[in-house]
């Protein structure tokens, strides 16, 4: 089995706290996404080499489902039994992952992710991530 393949996501309970963004996963795990997301109006562009992980939770935060963009790294089976998602694009790819939220690969390097938020009828996130720091972002009207 590839680890490159898609995975789809399943719901998930989400907890906005005061440090940031708490997901739980299927297998009862959770992550904090630490920080108050900053705002970015309508789209957000990575840097390359990033890690991007988007989440897109219904209106009042409580629950959503996340992907993990380009991820090489893990397994099918664990993305599976945690509930991420996972969505592989070439260079130049762009693919509608919810309604009303795109994730392109415009150069092959770099991850935009845009979200036209009256159609996907809740609240997007985007975590970027290295090895040197994480950031947080919630995508809002322009």
């Amino acid at each position: 089995m590839s680890i490159r393949s898609d995975v789809a996501p399943s719901t998930l309970p989400v907890e906005l706290l005061e440090e940031g963004v708490q997901v739980e996963y299927l297998d009862g795990r959770t992550t904090l996404y630490r920080g108050v997301p900053q705002k970015a109006e309508g789209t957000l562009t990575a840097a390359p080499g990033k890690e991007v992980h988007v989440l897109v939770t219904d209106p009042e935060g409580t629950e959503g489902v996340m992907l993990y963009v380009n991820d090489r790294k893990t397994h099918d089976d664990i993305l599976e039994s945690t509930g991420v998602g996972r969505i592989v694009l070439d260079g130049g790819e762009a693919e509608e992952i919810f309604p009303g939220v795109t994730v392109a690969t415009p150069d092959g390097m770099r991850c935009r992710i845009q979200a036209d938020l009256d159609v996907a009828r809740g609240r997007v996130f985007v975590f970027v991530e290295d090895d040197w720091g994480e950031e947080s972002y919630e995508l809002v009207d322009e």
